[in-house]
């Protein structure tokens, strides 16, 4: 199908639910990466201890994630019950305020608080986007769309990290929840794709997040994408979030700061999911373009920990070759959704990009459980290897599925 021959009506839909998918996952990103950027000094200003930051900050970390591992099955059944809309509309909303409160905490608890409603707003947001513009897109270039919503999206962590390392952290989490308010409003222009306002009349069950967890082929082909996706969050959650950690321990004299790491791993990032997009759309292959990025995640990883102390700037040089690397997620999320019947196909896109977050939980306790025995950079080798080792494997258990149809259901 070439573009003229789609329907004006369906490309004006196609085109407005690019552009709220896009700024919406914009806020969602800066929502997220902005605690990252400000931590050390909002944990400061609360008074926690200079030798509890770390601790604190995977505590908190830890709870935002584990509020999108909630949020994620929360969304996506409602997704799929409820329509791709209600997703977007309720999730901006919850992330916003969540966001906006932050700015007034006093105490390490009600940060952790606000973290977990965060978490669970900031987790509807990308799979109902994916969702939303990948039904309303012809099969062969619902690629470009999907790349220009993560492109456009992870733009949100450069200016979390401008300005965050500019601006009061109390300041720039109102400036989060500020723009997700007005969001909101544009939100109002966008309609329901039509596959999924026809399936209201079908007899057929939507949004049974345990059938993705049936043993069987559906299970397999959920947990090998969930899998896939770790390495993303191991070089976003782990490496570049402590960045400053991990130049202590590899024995730097000019310490990296969080903001500038964060900044380039980002825009790396965004070059990322350019390129991975337009790459899996050259090669007609979803499953291509992840192998590639992780054997690039593998090779960053290996830089970072070797020629990555010799200087300052060759620390935010592997920085930013490792948020290259991680720049995968929406041709991840892409698989997700077209892995997926249409009554399955939001609590799929929508759960799984934050199971990849909720990965976290995971990731930080193994770095700390194994720190103490192997140091700090033996203990992320060795989680690193292993998450880039699993998802090599999993990625054999992902039908490849560019060109797809995606009017179908799950019986």
């Amino acid at each position: 199908m070439n573009a003229t021959s789609i329907p004006v009506d369906l490309q004006r839909a196609a085109r407005l639910a690019i552009l709220v998918a896009a700024l919406g996952y914009f806020v969602d990103i800066y929502d997220m990466v902005i605690f990252s950027v400000v931590r050390a000094s909002s944990l400061e200003a609360i008074g926690v201890a200079a030798g509890e930051r770390m601790s604190a900050g995977v505590h908190l970390l830890n709870m935002q994630m584990l509020g999108m591992l909630a949020g994620g099955i929360l969304w996506g059944v409602l997704g799929d019950r409820r329509g791709r809309l209600s997703v977007l509309f309720g999730s901006i909303f919850l992330y916003s305020a969540a966001n906006f409160a932050n700015a007034f905490v006093q105490t390490l608890e009600q940060y952790a608080l606000l973290r977990v409603l965060a978490g669970v707003g900031l987790a509807g947001e990308l799979g109902a986007g994916i969702t939303l513009v990948s039904e309303l897109m012809s099969k062969e270039h619902r690629g470009y769309g999907t790349t220009l919503v993560a492109t456009n999206g992870v733009m949100g962590a450069i200016a979390a990290a401008l300005v965050g390392s500019r601006l009061d952290w109390r300041t720039a989490y109102m400036i989060g929840g500020g723009l997700g308010f007005a969001l909101l409003c544009l939100r109002l222009t966008v309609h329901e794709p039509r596959l999924f306002t026809a399936l209201k009349d079908k007899a057929v069950q939507r949004g049974n997040f345990l059938r993705l967890l049936k043993p069987g082929p559906s299970a397999r082909r959920y947990l090998s994408v969930v899998l896939v996706g770790v390495p993303i969050w191991f070089v976003i959650g782990v490496l570049i979030t402590f960045a400053p950690e991990f130049g202590k321990a590899l024995g730097m004299q000019e310490v990296p700061l969080a903001a500038h790491a964060v900044l380039v791993g980002n825009v790396g990032t965004v070059l990322g999911d350019l390129a991975s997009g337009l790459f899996s759309q050259f090669t007609r292959s979803r499953k291509r373009s992840v192998a590639l990025f992780l054997l690039l995640g593998a090779l960053g990883t290996a830089a970072l920990f070797t020629v990555g102390s010799t200087s300052l700037w060759a620390f935010y040089a592997c920085c930013g070759v490792l948020g290259f690397s991680a720049g995968y997620m929406a041709v991840l999320v892409t698989i997700a959704a077209e892995q997926f019947g249409t009554n399955l196909r939001a609590t799929a896109a929508t759960t799984v990009p934050n199971f990849i977050r909720g990965s976290t939980v995971l990731l930080t306790s193994g770095l700390q459980l194994a720190t103490p025995s192997l140091g700090l950079r033996g203990a992320a080798l060795c989680v690193g290897g292993a998450a880039l080792v699993t998802a090599f494997l999993a990625l054999r258990g992902i039908d490849e599925t560019f060109g797809r149809d995606l009017d179908f259901l799950e019986e």
